[in-house]
């Protein structure tokens, strides 16, 4: 990821340049005192990936800033700010802020925003890639053609849809679910007969590796996707401590996971008990298989 990061205390500039190289989050690009002359030209020249902004500086503030460049700034931003006060908060969102942090700064939520911001972009990137890819393989030409692009767009859309609502649209591992997708609907899996092992789809993702290396990244991959769906178990079940009668409690819960593990989650959570993944039985094929029906449709 390239960096550019703009605030009038190069003490702030320095020390989120430090960590951005110490940590191996990135590049830094650019470092500025002010945004006065800051364009989309030259961000496009510069080709940033996230920009880190103050909120508040002379002649040209963060907000009016973001605003100038949103339109035409494909990449990240990030703003800081010692500004607590929940209206401006909320205006630097609607402007197109994807994260705000509260001065000072402290290390440790610097390196999970940026990690966190990095791998959106990345997953965007994913998407736009299936979109040139599927634009390059389908003859735009044929009706057979743009049923299939489409009914892939759906497939990576609707995925994203419904992780988003779960609130895991983020990490490695949503990532690799949307890859999960698109695999299942390349090989045209019929959801009428036996799914396939997880083994088996992760297998034919890294089929251009062989020997330790491809075994290895099978594994690694099956336990991020297994993180990433413990998340998702979490994040319904302290929805349904908060109102089990909830739409999405009751549309998420029974079908994407085991019900018993869920209840199993609210009363950890209701008796102040942090949850473990390990445990907790994470049905990660049942997940997979469900969400690839309901995007298929």
């Amino acid at each position: 990821m390239r960096f550019m990061i703009i605030d009038d205390d190069m003490a702030v500039c320095t020390m989120l340049q430090d960590i951005i190289e110490d940590y191996k989050l990135g590049e830094v690009e650019e470092i500025a005192d002010t945004a006065v002359a800051l364009d989309n030209n030259f961000l496009q020249i510069k080709k940033i990936d996230i920009l880190i902004i103050d909120m508040l500086m002379p002649v040209r503030d963060g907000i009016q800033t973001v605003k100038d460049i949103k339109d035409g700034f494909d990449g990240k931003i990030i703003m800081l700010s010692q500004v607590e006060n929940k209206e401006m908060v909320g205006d630097a969102y609607a402007f197109g802020v994807d994260y705000y942090i509260t001065k000072p700064i402290n290390r440790n939520e610097i390196i999970g925003v940026i990690r966190a911001v990095s791998e959106h972009a990345c997953l965007k990137s994913f998407v736009d890639n299936i979109r040139t890819s599927l634009h390059t393989v389908y003859d735009p030409d044929t009706d057979e053609s743009k049923k299939l692009k489409d009914k892939s767009f759906s497939v990576i859309e609707h995925g994203s849809a419904v992780m988003k609502d779960l609130g895991i649209d983020s990490g490695s591992g949503s990532h690799e679910i949307l890859l999960l997708l698109q695999c299942l609907q390349e090989k045209m899996v019929d959801t009428a007969k036996a799914f396939p092992s997880l083994k088996s789809i992760f297998a034919l993702l890294v089929k251009e590796k062989n020997g330790k290396d491809a075994q290895k990244e099978i594994k690694a991959a099956e336990q991020r996707m297994r993180r990433t769906v413990f998340q998702a178990m979490v994040n319904i079940a302290s929805l349904g401590i908060v109102d089990c009668t909830n739409p999405k409690f009751d549309d998420y819960a029974s079908r994407y996971f085991e019900m018993a593990e869920i209840y199993t989650l609210m009363r950890k959570m209701e008796n102040e008990e942090k949850p473990q993944i390990v445990q907790t039985h994470v049905n990660s094929k049942k997940f997979l298989r469900t969400l690839y029906i309901e995007c298929s449709k």
